[in-house]
């Protein structure tokens, strides 16, 4: 379990994403869901910049919007990322997806949950 948040930061590995699905519905109602989410959340980031990053072309679009879809749900329920992360997911998307509209209305729903006034970010 400890090493399925590095493999999910590769880009395109549904079948990961899947058992970590499975992993987060056996820990639902354990103390340690909050903290599983937090990895997922990060490694979604992360496997998001790696694929912006290889794939400059939007090839895989399915599969990163997808991956986009996964964000916004974990941050939803998360509310708070490690600003490395969100930097990096940022700059990379917006250099590499500027006019995908799945990845602006994604942007636009985090910005709205990570800069509320409450937030980690906002300080």
């Amino acid at each position: 379990m400890e090493q399925l948040p590095a493999a999910l930061e590769r880009a395109g590995n549904e079948e990961s994403w899947a058992v970590a699905d499975a992993i987060s519905t056996v820990l639902k109602n354990s103390e340690e869901l909050h903290s599983w989410r937090r990895q997922l959340l990060s490694a979604c980031m992360k496997g998001l910049v790696a694929m912006y990053s290889s794939s400059k072309d939007e090839s895989k679009q399915e599969v990163e919007r997808s991956m986009l879809l996964r964000l916004e749900e974990l941050l939803r329920v998360i509310e708070e990322v490690d600003p490395d992360d969100w930097c990096s997911l940022v700059k990379t998307g917006l250099k590499y997806r500027y006019r995908d509209a799945t990845f602006l209305k994604v942007l636009n729903v985090a910005i709205q949950l990570l800069y509320k006034k409450e937030s980690s970010l906002s300080q």
